[in-house]
C-alpha cells in the first residue's frame, strides 16, 4: 500500500487563515502593521521565485513586504550598510537577506550583521543559541515546517529514531536541536527523538537510514534517498528542493520510496509551503515582541 501523503500545501493555507486573522487583530490592537524586508542580489531564477512567493504571502497574511533588489555586482559593505539602515528602521520588524550570496561576499558576516530581534530567519548566532537551549526567540522556518507537520498528522516523536541526511545550518542541525530537546511548541510528543545527523563523510548510508523511524532527507541531491534506503512504514520527510530538466524534485526518489514508507511529503507541496508560512508567523512574532519592548 503507498504511504499517506502529507500534504504541506493544503495545511500551509490553514495556517495562513489563521496568521491572517491574529495579525488583524493585533494591527486593530497596536496600530501596528508587522513589515517584513527581504534584499535579493543579483538574478537568480530560484531566489527570484522564492522572493516572490514571499511577497505573496505577506499580502495574504496582512504583513507588508519591501523588497530590495540590488545588482550582482553589490559589493560587501554596500551590502551591510543597508542591513545596518534596516535595523535601525523602527517600521521593519523582520530582515531577510536571500541566499547564496555572491562569492566575494562572506555570508556569516553579512547574517551575523542583522538585528537579533529582526533575525526572521533565526540564522544569528544568539538566535541559535537559544534554541539549542530549548528556548527560541524564532524557531528557523524549514525545520518549524518540519515539526508542523508531523504535528498536523499527530505522527509522534519521542522515543522515536529520527535520522537527518544533511548537517546544513539552515535545516539539518537546528532540526536535529529542536528534536532533541525535552519539550516543543507541540509538546513533549513532538521532542524527546533520539537523532543522528548524517553527512557526505557518514559510511554505510543506507544501514543509518534504514534504522530511521523518521528520516528526513535535507542533502540537495535529487532522488537521491532510494527504497532501498527506507524502512518499512517509516515516515519520510523531503526537504528537499532540486530544478532538473524533468521540473521540480526532492531529494527523494518518491515514487518507489512511496511504496515503502508509511507517510510521505511531496515535492513541490510538501515543506516548502511550509517553509513560508513559518517565516510570516516569525515577522508577526517579531513585529509583536518589538512592540512590547
Amino acid at each position: 500500500m503507498a504511504a499517506e501523503l502529507l500534504d504541506g500545501k493544503a495545511f500551509s493555507r490553514e495556517l495562513a487563515k489563521q496568521l491572517a486573522t491574529d495579525v488583524k487583530e493585533f494591527v486593530k490592537e497596536k496600530g501596528i502593521v508587522p513589515t517584513l524586508a527581504a534584499v535579493l542580489i543579483g538574478e537568480d531564477p530560484a531566489s527570484q521565485v522564492y522572493v516572490r512567493n514571499k511577497e505573496r504571502a505577506c499580502k495574504k497574511a496582512g504583513i507588508k513586504s519591501l523588497i530590495y533588489r540590488l545588482p550582482d555586482d553589490t559589493q560587501e559593505q554596500e551590502l551591510l550598510a543597508l542591513v545596518h539602515q534596516l535595523n535601525d528602521d523602527q517600521q521593519v520588524h523582520g530582515i531577510l537577506v536571500q541566499l547564496p550570496l555572491p562569492r566575494d561576499i562572506c555570508e556569516t558576516k553579512i547574517l551575523d550583521s542583522i538585528a537579533p530581534f529582526k533575525d526572521v530567519d533565526a540564522f544569528h548566532p544568539e538566535n541559535v543559541g537559544l534554541l539549542s537551549q530549548g528556548r527560541p526567540r524564532f524557531l528557523p522556518c524549514t525545520p518549524h515546517g518540519v515539526q508542523q507537520i508531523l504535528h498536523r498528522y499527530n505522527l509522534g516523536v519521542s522515543g522515536k529514531h529520527v535520522v537527518v541526511v544533511g548537517r546544513s545550518e539552515i535545516v539539518g542541525k537546528p532540526l536535529s536541536l529542536m528534536l532533541v530537546q525535552r519539550d516543543s511548541a507541540f509538546g513533549a510528543e513532538r521532542a524527546n527523538a533520539t537523532v543522528t545527523i548524517c553527512h557526505s563523510r557518514t559510511t554505510n548510508l543506507g544501514d543509518i537510514t534504514r534504522q530511521a523511524d523518521i528520516l528526513v532527507a535535507a542533502i540537495g541531491k535529487p532522488k537521491f534517498i532510494t527504497s532501498k534506503m527506507v524502512k518499512p512504514g517509516a515516515v519520510v520527510i523531503d526537504v528537499g528542493i532540486n530544478r532538473t530538466e524533468a521540473g521540480l524534485v526532492g531529494d527523494v526518489d518518491f515514487s518507489a520510496v512511496r511504496e515503502v514508507a508509511g507517510h510521505i511529503t511531496p515535492v513541490p507541496g510538501g515543506i516548502g509551503p511550509l517553509t513560508i508560512a513559518m517565516l510570516m508567523r516569525n515577522t508577526f512574532t517579531a513585529a509583536r515582541l518589538q512592540s512590547d519592548a
